[in-house]
């Protein structure tokens, strides 16, 4: 069966890759449309909006100016802001601006999910003394926000949904190199997953901000989701369950990206730990209960998290091969047998695909300039990966520093001229 020892190790691996990364290119073609909605246009849900901050005094009082204007009905939202261990003027800004605002101290229990768990339970005896949210849309201190967010979100939660996710878009993607890179990875993510797997009905991953939870998700399962990705954490355990995560394409959220590669190193870093560990704690339970409710989208969140271990396995490949050119034949190429228009298919997928999405968000021409530099950003992935997972079991928690402070008028005019 097998032509060289290497084989036995070789051979399983290159097969295993070859279907993981055909999986991807087939689900991603899937978002390149969007399917038709009739919208539900009266208002009828009420929010909470939670802004988690610390220490963001350079950009709450934006985002406020920027909440407080969205087209939605005054009386059915309430704006709160988590002055979350702060040693700046984060609350008093945010009180000026108009929030609500909720101070927390613990230092034991540093990071966003620990503030939220906190938030959440206020929430619950404020619905005890009667006031009463249908659900809460979650944003960080540096973000903005479309007019239309809680309009789309009101669409979403009427028709049933009870974990969205919003169109996660960029605050400053033609600031920097890396800024502009990051801002074309989280469009690909967009378009192949989220809204693909939509499309088919998959379930799709919280991203951090623009996220909206019905409340009584979270009186009925609990938030505990503490760790250093809170947001994963929260949809594979919501998806074991059997509660998926769906997605609101035109519900906007500008994130603000690292500017330094630095800034991006660290950020990645924190993400590929959080999912190392919650691939570790989640996976056994979503291939137990994907198989006990023959739930295929239980095992398409397993491979979710599997991402970081199949570039692990990626990177282990290359390296074999550069071995292998070197010192002659040490195991059989698999894919040297596999059908070329496959192959040809999945290598026109990796670069043509993004292309598409960006001509999709109406990218300027610097986006187009930026897009020589994604495949830096791309194997930059190596290793931070590895570095996440020697880290895996490391919990501390480390702050990105914001500073894009803009209005959202200027933010428009920034983006249209």
């Amino acid at each position: 069966m097998f032509n060289y020892p290497l084989d036995v190790l070789m051979v399983p691996i290159q097969a295993v890759l070859f279907v993981f990364t055909f999986y991807l290119c087939l689900i991603g073609f899937f978002g390149m449309w969007r399917r038709r909605e009739v919208k539900v246009t009266t208002p009828q849900k009420k929010f909470a909006v939670i802004v988690a901050a610390h220490n963001e005094s350079a950009v709450i009082g934006q985002l406020i100016e920027n909440l407080k204007s969205l087209d939605y009905p005054e009386e059915l939202y309430d704006i709160y802001v988590i002055a979350d261990n702060c040693s700046d003027n984060t609350a008093e800004i945010a009180a000026q601006a108009g929030a609500i605002v909720c101070k927390r101290v613990d230092e034991t229990k540093k990071s966003k999910g620990f503030a939220l768990e906190w938030m959440f339970e206020r929430l619950f005896d404020m619905e005890a003394r009667g006031q009463v949210y249908d659900a809460v849309a979650i944003f960080d201190a540096d973000n903005l926000v479309h007019p239309k967010f809680l309009f789309e979100m009101n669409n979403r939660l009427c028709k049933g949904d009870k974990i969205i996710q919003g169109f996660l878009d960029a605050k400053n993607p033609y600031d920097t190199w890396v800024s502009g890179t990051f801002a074309i990875a989280f469009w690909v993510i967009d378009y192949v997953s989220h809204l693909a797997k939509t499309n088919i009905g998959l379930s799709a991953v919280l991203g951090g901000t623009g996220m909206c939870i019905t409340l009584d998700v979270l009186k009925k399962y609990g938030w505990r989701a503490t760790c250093l990705t809170e947001d994963m954490e929260f949809t594979m355990k919501s998806l074991a369950e059997g509660l998926k995560t769906t997605w609101a394409h035109d519900a906007i959220v500008y994130d603000e990206k690292p500017l330094t590669f630095a800034q991006s190193w660290t950020q990645r870093k924190r993400w590929a730990q959080g999912q190392f560990d919650v691939a570790h704690r989640f996976i056994p339970k979503m291939l137990r209960e994907g198989w006990r409710r023959k739930d295929i989208r239980m095992f398409d969140g397993c491979l979710y998290l599997l991402q970081p271990h199949f570039l692990m396995l990626s990177s282990f490949f290359f390296l074999m091969s550069y071995i292998q050119l070197a010192v002659g034949t040490l195991y059989t190429n698999i894919y040297s047998v596999l059908p070329s228009q496959i192959l040809m298919v999945i290598m026109v997928a990796q670069y043509v695909l993004p292309m598409i999405i960006l001509v999709k968000v109406r990218a300027k021409l610097k986006s187009w300039w930026y897009l020589l530099f994604y495949p830096l950003f791309i194997y930059s992935w190596i290793p931070i990966i590895f570095i996440g997972f020697l880290h895996r079991n490391e919990h501390e928690w480390a702050h990105t520093q914001h500073t894009r402070a803009m209005s959202y008028d200027d933010f428009v005019k920034k983006r249209t001229y």
